[in-house]
Order: C-alpha cells, then structure tokens, then sequence
C-alpha cells in the first residue's frame, strides 16, 4: 500500500498544503497559496473545480476543489525550490 507522501503519487492539494504548514502558514494559507500558483500557472495540478453552490468550506481561488485536485510531488518540489512559495 502506498501513502500520499511517497515520491511518485499525487498529493491532493489538501496534502500539499500540510507539507507547508510547518513553515509557519495556516493549512488554509497554504490552501490559498497553491491555488493562487495554480491559477497564475506557477504550480502544475489536475485541476477539480466546484461548482459555487456546491462549495463546502473556505473558498480558495478559482473555486479549486483542494480534496479532488491533485498535484505531483515532483512538480511541489520544484515549484517550491523555484523560489515561488517564498
């Protein structure tokens, strides 16, 4: 069985965004700032959008569904070794 922070699975944004919150963020702040990178297209994901009627929480950016989205490690990583995340 494999885990979400394995090298070649995808993490869903959610997952990303708790791989950031020990850098001193809120989980939504991270939440936030990834989709913001995905919207400006910084950060490659395979984007799942709600529908806004269907939204169930804090909206993010883009209306990015953060529990359907989902993003490489590999491309997290150099998103974030980019100096983007800063």
């Amino acid at each position: 069985m494999t885990n979400a922070t394995d090298r070649g699975t995808p993490l869903t944004l959610r997952e990303a965004a708790k791989l950031l919150t020990g850098e001193g963020m809120s989980a939504h702040d991270a939440e936030v700032l990834l989709a913001n990178a995905i919207q400006q297209c910084e950060l490659h994901a395979n984007v799942k959008r709600w529908a806004t009627e269907q939204w169930d929480g804090p909206l993010l950016p883009g209306n990015i569904n953060p529990r359907e989205t989902h993003i490489e490690r590999s491309d997290l990583d150099a998103w974030r070794s980019s100096g983007e995340a800063a």
